[in-house]
């Protein structure tokens, strides 16, 4: 018999042993992992929950003080030891309530400061809930006849908004727990930074049971990042698995329709230990944090808005709620969207199922934007995950936005929906 179909025919074969052994070694991550119980997940239904967004139009409608919250952004939460629930604000509006009709003559309710001339708005602000769900107390700073923002202001004018919180040990296995609180630090700025210039990542400390503030401290910085378009701010989300928690942030390009997500993550209960964080960089978990690179890129469809929340669906599957920013314009300040992953460093996969929340009626709709997806998982129940999201009036230009926001309450509170999550087949 000659030789050179046997000789090919030996060359096939080591071929195709070389291909079997590259597939085995790459990643399994890559693709989903049906038998550890990982697989695609979507938005299935939702419908919406008028508990918790009747529950703060009552507590921000109620006059009783008139220097507590009446409205905010942010909605991030974090259940306490003893059943109460901490929520966290970004910017925070404390006054007083009218009745209608609104200085348009509209028949709203509308926002003025009290007697003693208290400006609006403050840079943060915390409220307590008390085991069986009623609003009880806004947490601020300052003084009673001036309040600050819980967390305080920077001495050059900058501010910190508050993200995700968890109850940890006061030390690395300590009985003492305390609540750790990261905070964006953010400048002031002009042009595309009039919502601030992103600096760095804090932890706050705060005392149990009575949330007193003990302490902030730096703990990703981003100076060594030139470009402020490119620093990334953590703590949109942090989800923890075995002995890490995994912590989600974003960049916040001026000039693109949404943001790259990037993850990082600590031991777990350790979020005040600086030197316990690790950064994605697109292979492994590295020290240096301007050297991580996002696991969701903005482009195309793909993508997620300045804020957006992460959770473990079952036992493996990882998914992102996020605007649907693909969309561009105001299309992706109206829609939800999720990704799915086998891991927080993914591959992400998606856009998939989309959610379009109610918003309160307008005489102008198109400028109403929703935004800021959270999910709260200690007050999800039943299958059914609950999800926030923020209200605002992003008019057009010329138009001051505090006008329309004092003129019409409802439009900068948060919002309640019910989700149920799906297998995408995938």
């Amino acid at each position: 018999m000659p030789k050179a179909p046997i000789l090919r025919t030996t060359a096939v074969a080591a071929l195709l042993l070389a291909v079997a052994a590259l597939l085995w070694a790459l990643p399994r991550a890559a693709a989903p992992d049906r038998a550890g119980g990982c697989a695609g997940r979507r938005i299935a239904s939702w419908s919406v929950d008028s508990r918790h967004t009747g529950e703060f139009a009552r507590y921000g409608n109620d006059n009783t003080r008139v220097d507590d919250w009446t409205g905010g952004d942010g909605t991030h939460s974090v259940r306490l030891p003893d059943g109460r629930t901490l929520w966290l604000f970004s910017d925070t509006f404390l006054d007083r309530i009218q009745p209608p009709p609104n200085p348009q003559g509209q028949n709203r309710r509308w926002r003025t400061a009290d007697a003693g001339g208290t400006p609006f708005l403050r840079h943060n602000s915390a409220v307590l809930m008390s085991p069986s769900g009623l609003l009880e107390r806004t947490l601020t700073g300052g003084t009673p006849a001036a309040p600050g923002p819980f967390f305080p202001d920077l001495p050059d004018g900058g501010w910190r908004w508050p993200v995700h919180a968890s109850v940890e040990p006061r030390t690395p296995g300590a009985r003492e727990k305390v609540v750790r609180v990261l905070l964006w630090n953010r400048a002031p700025g002009t042009g595309p930074w009039l919502f601030g210039v992103p600096r760095s990542t804090e932890v706050a400390t705060l005392s149990l049971p009575g949330l007193r503030l003990e302490g902030i401290e730096e703990t990703v910085g981003q100076s060594a990042v030139a470009d402020p378009g490119r620093r990334v701010l953590y703590g949109a989300a942090a989800v923890r698995d075995g002995g890490w928690t995994y912590v989600f942030g974003g960049d916040d390009p001026p000039s693109a329709p949404g943001s790259s997500a990037y993850v990082a993550r600590v031991p777990a209960g350790r979020f005040a230990d600086r030197g316990g964080w690790r950064f994605w960089d697109g292979a492994r978990w590295q020290r240096r944090a301007e050297r991580a690179r996002p696991v969701l890129r903005d482009g195309g469809r793909r993508g997620v808005g300045s804020a957006f929340t992460v959770l473990r669906d079952g036992s493996a599957t990882w998914v992102l709620f996020t605007m649907d920013t693909g969309r561009g314009g105001a299309a992706g300040l109206r829609t939800i969207t999720g990704y799915w992953a086998c891991s927080p460093q993914g591959p992400w996969h998606g856009p998939v199922g989309r959610l379009t929340p109610p918003r309160p009626p307008a005489p102008d709709p198109h400028h109403i934007a929703a935004y800021n997806p959270q999910v709260h998982p200690e007050l999800s129940a039943d299958g059914e995950l609950l999800l926030s999201y923020d209200i605002n009036w992003l008019g057009p230009p010329g138009v001051p936005a505090d006008t329309r926001l004092n003129g019409d309450v409802d439009l900068y509170r948060p919002r309640f929906v019910r989700v149920r999550m799906a297998d995408t087949g995938r």
